[in-house]
This record gives C-alpha cells, structure tokens and sequence, in this order.
C-alpha cells in the first residue's frame, strides 16, 4: 500500500510518500480503510523532534493523528464493529498513521462516523474535538449561563470550543481577526472582538469572565496578563501555554494534553448530526502532497483546517 512516512527527524523534506506493508491488526484492533486524515500543527512538532522526549516513536513513523474511513477487518477478540462500517478516531500519538491507505486501530479508539456529512470531512474532527471537549468540560468545566472568554475563537479548535459552549448555555465572548466574525456570530457567540488588546484590560470586551480559554499562543508576558481576564474564583483553560493562577482571587489555571477517547469522539459525532457542531474545513489536499502541507504550514501559508485525502 501506499504511505507518507519519514525516517528522520527533521524539516518537511524528510517526509516520503512511498511503498509499504499493509498492517495486520492484531488483538484489540481494527483494521481501516482510510478515507482521510488532516493536519493539525501536533503533526509538525512530532515529525521535527521536537516532542521526541514525550511522545516516543518508533522510526520509520506514518503521520497523520486524525482517521475517517472504512472497517475493513477485525481483530481477535473486537466486538461492536463490522466490516464495512464508516468510523472516526483519534489515533494514539505515539503510533498514529493516518496518512496512508489503511492503518490498524485500537477498537476502543473509534467512533461511528457523522451520517450528515462527507466521510472525508469527518476526518477533520476528532483530534480538534477532542481538544474542544475536553477543555470545555474538562478543564474549564463549563456550564449553563456562565460567562467564557475564548482567545483564537476563529482557529480549528477555538471554533468547536465556542459551539460547544454556546450549545452548554454559556454567553460566550469570541475573540478573533474580523474575517471570522461572521462565521463566530453564526455559531452563536454573544459578542465577537478583534484581537485583544491585553493592555486595555478585561472591562474593555465585557470581562472578567468565569472563565478564559486560550488557543493563541503569545509570550508568557502575555499569558500573564490573561489571569486578569478570569473572575474571582474563575478559571483559565489553555492549550497554548500556562496561564498563570490567582489564589488569593481563587483563579486556578489548567492546560491541556490532549488524549484519544471513542465515547467523547461519539458525542461530538452526535453533536455534528444534529446540527449542533459545525467543521469549518479551509482545503483538501492529497496525501501524496503532505510534505507540501507540513511546508505550507512551517511557512504560515497554510489557510485553515486541511483535510488530507487518501490515496
């Protein structure tokens, strides 16, 4: 079958499209037929090296974390799945492999995929969901009728979190360039603001809130001057770096790393089939093109969400 795979740490170069094995699926595991995979910038730091110490590899290492496709095959001992069913996952890591034309899943890792949607836009959800859900409710704990600041409301993840929120009962306050406004209105945010200007202070978009949510990332300076933004015995919920705690206003401060979970992935799924959770996808791509992704990427040009389609 064909793969991207890369041999080497390093910069986008390294990355191969070329011929290799067909996994099996061992105990526990399903084997896919890929549909699609996406981007997501996790993908250029593990190719580079640089999370070489937390996220071990074995070389040589098939990108792409996020899967939409086909069961193809089962493994010794998988129930609750058939052969020819449409799935989504989040693949471990560690191992991944989405950007080639099957790769062997673990079982509990899937979910079924979205029934009102294209096979291959369903790939652009579970990593991006997961790190939605899971800093909404995990973190931040979001709940009815709280106020929520989300900072970088117009990229992949900021843009499910203030669905999310919106769909919980939160009054949410989307922060973003002007070219999302519209879209973010649409989702149902309270209020949109430009880029913000830390220096002016929370007062000046509505705040303090219950809670921040931060998907920018900026100096720790910055980072800072959000713990400002959270309310008395609030919360600041981060994927891009610690914002600092507050104890004596009660301000407590989370970040997230992001984990593979089939049963929050199925609820996001539901949440797409009933209208409630929009993807906002910006282009496809193929998968033999992927070394010009990571490229587009490291240099800025990519415009959004990326979807990689199979071979």
């Amino acid at each position: 079958m064909k793969a991207v795979r890369f041999h080497e740490f390093g910069g986008s170069a390294v990355l191969r499209y070329e011929d290799v094995d067909r996994p099996v699926p061992g105990a526990g595991q399903v084997l896919v037929r890929v549909a699609a995979t996406s981007f997501n910038p996790v993908d250029d730091h593990i190719r580079a090296g640089v999370l070489a110490k937390m996220i071990p590899i074995a070389l040589p290492y098939v990108p792409g974390i996020d899967l939409a496709g086909t069961v193809d095959e089962l493994g010794a001992g998988v129930t609750g799945v058939q052969v020819g069913d449409r799935v989504v996952a989040m693949l471990p890591l560690d191992s991944a492999g989405g950007a080639a034309e099957y790769v062997a899943v673990p079982a509990e890792s899937l979910a079924p995929a979205p029934r009102t949607i294209e096979l291959v836009d369903a790939a652009a959800l579970p990593l991006t969901g997961l790190s939605a859900w899971q800093t909404a409710f995990e973190l931040a704990e979001l709940k009815a009728g709280q106020s929520v600041l989300v900072n970088g409301a117009g990229g992949a993840v900021g843009s499910l979190v203030v669905q999310l929120a919106v769909d919980a009962g939160a009054q949410v306050t989307a922060v973003s360039t002007p070219r999302h406004a519209d879209r973010l209105r649409g989702y149902g945010a309270h209020r949109v603001v430009g880029p913000l200007d830390l220096a002016a202070g929370p007062a000046a978009v509505g705040g303090p809130f219950q809670a921040v949510v931060n998907h920018v990332r900026v100096s720790p300076e910055e980072l800072a001057q959000l713990t400002a933004y959270v309310a008395d015995g609030g919360v600041a919920a981060s994927t891009a770096g610690p914002i600092p705690e507050d104890p004596a206003r009660g301000v407590r401060s989370a970040n997230l790393w992001v984990r593979g979970d089939g049963a929050q992935l199925a609820e996001l799924v539901g949440k797409v089939d009933a209208g409630k959770l929009e993807l906002h996808i910006a282009a496809h791509r193929a998968v033999a093109d992927l070394a010009a992704v990571h490229e587009d990427a490291g240099a800025g040009r990519l415009p959004g969400k990326t979807v990689v389609l199979a071979p």
